[in-house]
């Protein structure tokens, strides 16, 4: 703040300096033009070897002097009375030397004229010419030549007042430039300012909002008042509805964009939608650089939009963070070439500040849809124990009830056949215990934590040996668990034992495979890959009826291959048993690589 105090200081006081250089340039070209006068009028009289000579020479070497000064902006403390009285004495000395104000003198007689009517305008210009007409009736008077006489003092007063006039008007001519120049730099300020102040607004308004519409919403009004300040005049502003700025916001809505908000759109605009991938839209999203054209009636997308086909300046700016693409802001004006450099730079930098506020708000979302997922997830994780524990302990509790009653009426009557019942109790409550530790082990495997994720995947191995009789193959490469953090191993794990269970129960395989290993080609990939030597399926007859089934097995697996920037691939055919890979990024370079890929089986998917 204090910096551009004192900048707003420095060009105060240059504006305050300028006019008297400007004068102190005006007087000494002009002394030099009568200078170059007077020598010539000295040379043509046959009087260079004389005192008035040594006086030329020494008003030359004064006006060099002067020149000098101009030059480097400089001036004496009274600068404007030493100059003018230096010029006084100058022509006073000339004229006792010369006798009389015709011939040299005549010359002579306009620098006092000429410096004092610029240094004191008009009343100046007549001071000077009055003195210096008594300095000749007093040469007159002596010497008696009142002829020459009253010819000189006429010539020097028309001459002071010629000069005295035209220095006023250029007086009034510099007041008035200056002036202008005062008002323009006032009101190029008050622009910068308003802008400022605009951007500000838009910094707060977008950063206080986690709404999409309200960001759409404030990023277009506020970048039309940013654009608007300049075209505005303070005191008579214009009214709303000359503005004729058009503006909207793009976004993309799965692979197409649709628009978010719109100003002087039609209904119909607002209903339109684009591929992006032809012409000004296509450009400005695979080059990521704003583009203004002179108008978008032939452009094979945005051409249809009625709103548009009036402007000829258009500016289309990418809303793009990293390899994330959210959309597009345009703007359109009917003069052409009105997107001038600053003009873009201002919207430029409202676009990138519409960014920000839009990851915001989608991050917002993003955490407001997981957290419903995650609600889901856990009602869906509660019905899914309840359904286990109805289909399994449950009635197997009930029957051991059954049983224990059945045994009890057996003891007095048949004790052989209670014993044999009783036994058979005993092993149906093993299986249950069984049961029951393996629903309590895969809501929380306990050693994963312990002692982690290889030994928490052969722990879900043995179980379901041991509870369902199901051969789990685990092979994981112990160098690569260690280079896993702590949530990522459980992410895996449970990734891990959604595929192993949805396998044990429709694949009808003889043996399960879990293998986790770098990939071959990317060390810093890792390769979770669930295998089976089951029935198989077809993977895409079973995706396109899958909103209608009621398992979740599918949409789990892609969910939490998701919360590790992963990707899933399945490959299965009837016949021929089951492949689930998930690849997983070690690093921030293997993130990016991933994404690509997403992106691209996502393009081929559609």
């Amino acid at each position: 703040m204090r910096a551009a105090q004192r900048c707003v200081m420095i060009i105060g006081d240059m504006k305050r300096a300028d006019a008297p250089f400007v004068t102190d340039w005006y007087v000494v070209s002009l002394r030099w033009f009568i200078l170059v006068g007077l020598t010539l009028s000295v040379a043509t009289s046959n009087k260079l070897l004389s005192l008035n000579t040594l006086l030329l020479i020494g008003i030359t070497g004064w006006n060099l002097f002067l020149s000098w000064m101009a030059a480097q902006n400089r001036r004496f403390q009274n600068h404007r009375g030493v100059s003018t009285g230096f010029d006084l004495a100058f022509a006073v000395a000339f004229f006792l030397l010369e006798g009389n104000f015709l011939g040299p003198a005549a010359w002579v007689v306009m620098i006092p004229l000429m410096s004092s009517s610029f240094y004191y305008n008009f009343r100046g210009g007549i001071l000077s010419a009055l003195f210096m007409a008594l300095v000749q009736a007093a040469g007159g008077a002596w010497t008696g030549e009142w002829t020459t006489t009253s010819i000189g003092i006429v010539l020097t007063l028309l001459l002071g007042g010629v000069f005295g006039f035209t220095s006023q008007q250029l007086y009034k001519h510099w007041q008035e430039e200056r002036k202008k120049q005062i008002a323009a730099r006032e009101r190029q300020q008050k622009i910068e300012k308003d802008r400022l102040r605009a951007i500000y607004n838009l910094s707060s308004a977008l950063t206080s909002t986690l709404s999409y519409r309200r960001v759409l919403d404030s990023a277009l009004d506020l970048s039309v008042n940013a654009l608007h300040v300049e075209e505005t005049d303070p005191e008579t502003p214009s009214p709303p509805e000359e503005d004729r700025i058009v503006s909207a916001v793009l976004l993309f809505h799965g692979e197409e964009l649709v628009i978010g908000s719109a100003r002087r759109f039609t209904q119909a605009d607002m209903r339109a939608t684009f591929p992006a991938k032809t012409g000004l839209l296509a450009k400005v999203i695979e080059e990521g650089d704003p583009i203004t054209v002179g108008g978008v009636t032939n452009d094979p997308e945005l051409g249809r939009l009625v709103g548009l086909s009036v402007c000829k300046s258009v500016y289309c700016f990418p809303l793009r963070s990293g390899f994330n693409v959210y959309g597009v802001m345009i703007f359109g004006h009917p003069e052409p070439n009105y997107f001038t450099r600053d003009r873009a730079d201002v919207l430029g930098i409202i676009g990138r500040q519409a960014v920000i506020a839009i990851q915001n708000a989608r991050l917002y979302q993003d955490l407001a849809d997981e957290k419903e997922r995650i609600t889901e997830v856990q009602e869906e994780a509660r019905k899914k124990l309840a359904r286990d524990l109805h289909d399994g302990p449950t009635q197997s509790v009930a029957a051991m009830a059954m049983r224990v009653n059945l045994a009890r009426r057996m003891i007095d009557r048949d004790p052989a056949a209670a014993k044999e019942e009783l036994e058979k109790i005993e092993d149906l409550a093993r299986r249950t215990t069984k049961e029951i530790r393996h629903m309590l082990f895969t809501l929380r495997p306990l050693v994963l934590e312990s002692q982690g994720l290889k030994a928490a995947l052969q722990a879900m191995a043995d179980k379901m040996k041991e509870t369902y009789g199901q051969e789990v193959i685990i092979q994981v490469d112990d160098k690569l668990t260690e280079q896993l953090e702590m949530g990522k191993s459980g992410v895996i794990f449970y990734i891990a034992e959604e595929a192993v269970n949805n396998a044990r129960k429709h694949a009808q395989a003889a043996h399960i495979w879990v293998r986790l290993n770098p990939l071959r080609q990317q060390p810093d990939i890792a390769q979770l890959e669930i295998a089976d030597d089951g029935v198989g399926f077809d993977v895409n007859a079973t995706l396109k009826s899958y909103d209608k089934r009621g398992s979740l097995g599918m949409v789990n697996l892609r969910e939490r291959t998701e919360l590790v920037n992963g990707l899933l691939n399945i490959d299965s055919a009837p016949g021929r048993g089951t492949r689930i890979q998930v690849f997983i990024p070690l690093t921030e370079e293997a993130a990016d690589l991933l994404h690509h890929a997403r992106e691209r089986q996502k393009e081929q998917a559609a």
